[in-house]
């Protein structure tokens, strides 16, 4: 998996969309001019942020750079409605304050994990433990690349290289045992959607940014949803194993003898395995003993998790340029860590056209005078955020929303930890979901290869069916977590009761 691949996953650029075409940047930018036009002659501030957060939508639309859509229509609007002293002071300011906090120090640190760990071959090793351990079940092929994929996409930060590294390896061992294609490209595209909800997630770490909530407890909200949506999707296998037991390869293996010809793992095999992983285990005691324990804070956890991760690093590729791996994770993370802190200035700038305008207060009246209870509230929520999936990558709804929401959600009673999870996860639910989430199409470019597909002949048709299948599991999990809010506090709060406090 090649880094530009990995490093454009962790700032969307609006490159999961194809490149619009000539009509539609003549209609966009005719759109802008429009918005700026009713802009400039509003009535009233709150008017003219309403053009303004108009603006970004089409420029979003039109797969302008997430920050560049966040600010310029910001910077306008401020000018339009306050002039140019307030414009100043946002551009002098905002930069500043959006990254100098010191718990975002975190975010790089992750970063550089996860490209360290990509370059050193991880991907294959973590797969082959997952395999090992559980394909004694039914449909374990299946569990095992689900818990892989949910290993992988958590440490790498990035659901898409996942995909391609977990596809590429993954289709091919389900077909040779025998699944329905169907199932197994189901099972690649969900197995990384709790990988932004488990520790370390960068995208709960922009959240924390964004919200202004610690990013310890922040990190620490996603890990049980996380785990639990994992084991939810890993039980449905084994259901389908159970039901339709031809769906796994399971009572046809005079028909397959690929998949009669697999031999289960024994014993000796399995903890032989687990040697290959040595190091990421190294890192995950040091990455959440830390925490736990107290001896670290997550800025300080990410820090020795990432030292333990140069050393890795250095030993897997010892007779392959060591260094130069090094080196090369170290430039790519400075292209992605930069690329998001733009887009956090941007999502700095929107929160001052919100205040200046004063449409915060306006959007959250407007929602409390339609007298929703709570949990119906987080339904809408639920339904708005899947179709917005359908268009937008999620730090683009993160950014956009966010900064709209938050008042909202206060006066709703609405926990920030717990919302951080909830729009994480429709994020990633949004990356599967047609008719434009990126993942159905990244899978369908890879089956084409014979290596993957291995004489099956797999549509876009068969994609989408899968998700069918595999996509009520995750509506289901999200309308748990509306009914039972607590389960991403429960972890935070033990946290803090044992190690005294963990927001630095």
């Amino acid at each position: 998996m090649s880094q530009p691949t990995h490093t454009n996953t962790l700032f969307p650029s609006g490159s999961r969309r194809q490149r619009p075409s000539a009509r539609a940047l003549t209609i966009g930018f005719g759109l802008v001019a429009v918005c700026l036009i009713g802009l400039f002659t509003s009535p009233s501030a709150a008017v003219g942020g309403t053009w303004c957060i108009a603006m970004m939508l089409v420029l979003l639309f039109l797969s302008v750079p997430v920050a560049i859509a966040l600010s310029v229509p910001s910077i306008i609007g401020v000018y339009a409605v306050s002039g140019i002293p307030a414009t100043m002071n946002i551009l002098s300011t905002a930069p500043f304050s959006a990254v100098s906090d010191w718990t975002l120090s975190v975010l790089p640190m992750f970063i550089f994990m996860g490209m360290l760990l990509t370059q050193s071959g991880l991907s294959t090793k973590i797969y082959r433990v997952a395999d090992h351990w559980f394909s004694w079940l039914p449909g374990g092929i299946g569990i095992g690349t689900n818990f892989a994929g949910a290993g992988l996409s958590a440490v790498t930060g990035s659901t898409i290289g996942m995909t391609y590294a977990l596809g590429r390896a993954g289709i091919p061992e389900m077909l040779k045992a025998g699944y329905d294609k169907r199932m197994a490209v189901g099972t690649i595209m969900v197995s990384g959607m709790t990988g932004n909800l488990i520790p370390p997630s960068i995208l709960m770490v922009i959240y924390a940014g964004i919200a202004s909530v610690p990013v310890g407890p922040a990190l620490m909200a996603g890990a049980l949803p996380g785990i639990l949506l994992a084991f939810c999707f890993a039980a449905f296998i084994v259901g389908i194993g159970v039901i339709a037991p031809k769906l796994v390869g399971r009572g046809q293996a005079t028909s397959r003898p690929a998949a009669a010809a697999r031999s289960t793992p024994t014993w000796r095999q399995r903890f032989s395995s687990l040697a290959g992983v040595w190091g990421f285990l190294i890192i995950l005691v040091v990455l959440f003993g830390g925490m736990f324990s107290g001896i670290f804070t997550p800025t300080e956890s990410g820090a020795a998790a990432a030292l333990c991760s140069v050393l890795l690093c250095l030993w897997e590729k010892r007779d392959d340029h060591p260094w130069r791996n090094v080196a090369d994770s170290a430039m790519a993370t400075v292209s992605a860590t930069s690329a998001i802190f733009f887009i956090m200035i941007g999502a700095t700038m929107l929160t001052s056209l919100l205040a200046i305008t004063g449409l915060a207060p306006i959007l959250t009246g407007l929602i409390t005078d339609l007298g929703l209870s709570t949990i119906g509230f987080l339904l809408v929520l639920i339904v708005l955020y899947i179709v917005m999936g359908m268009f937008f990558d999620t730090m683009s709804m993160m950014l956009l929303t966010i900064p709209i929401l938050l008042p909202t959600l206060e006066t709703m009673g609405v926990s920030p930890l717990w919302f951080g999870v909830f729009v994480v996860l429709l994020g990633e639910f949004g990356m599967i979901t047609p008719p434009v989430g990126i993942i159905p199409y990244i899978i369908h470019s890879i089956v084409k290869d014979q290596n993957v597909n291995l004489g099956h002949t797999i549509t876009l048709r068969d994609i989408f069916i899968s998700l069918l299948w595999f996509l009520p599991v995750a509506v289901v999990f999200l309308v748990l977590m509306v009914a039972v809010p607590g389960m991403t506090e429960w972890l935070p709060d033990l946290i803090e009761r044992t190690s005294g406090g963990m927001s630095g």
